[in-house]
């Protein structure tokens, strides 16, 4: 009795933990590194990344970092339901002319909390 007392308790545990498990929302970019080509001198840059939530659960971006204070970013603050699309509008102030790879941190409620998107040039 006490070993079928001991098996039950042991499914119920399992069960539980199983029922615990919990919805994320999962990022999938259209592309993660954007080639602008060359661009001209003293003239900014702009690409928008797209992305779906390919989760179960609304996706929310905190925080969008550039690697440099020549480069900004711009995106939404609202939540982004399964199944929907969100863009994230990354700007690169070209004020230095030569070949450029910049990057911008994304961090968000996803499965992968920390994303990092890049693009790169050259500036004539």
């Amino acid at each position: 009795m006490k070993k079928l007392l001991n098996i039950a308790t042991v499914l119920i545990a399992f069960i539980s933990l199983s029922a615990m498990a919990v919805a994320v929302g999962e990022f999938k970019f259209e592309k993660e590194t954007h080639d602008f080509g060359t661009i001209p001198f003293n003239k900014p840059a702009s690409y928008e990344f797209v992305f779906n939530n390919t989760g179960d659960a609304p996706i929310i971006v905190s925080e969008v970092a550039p690697s440099c204070g020549c480069s900004v970013a711009d995106f939404s603050k609202a939540p982004i339901k399964p199944g929907d699309s969100g863009k994230i509008k990354v700007t690169y102030n070209a004020a230095t002319k030569g070949p450029f790879t910049k990057s911008f941190t994304v961090k968000s409620n996803t499965k992968t909390p920390v994303k990092t998107l890049t693009v790169k040039g050259n500036v004539e």
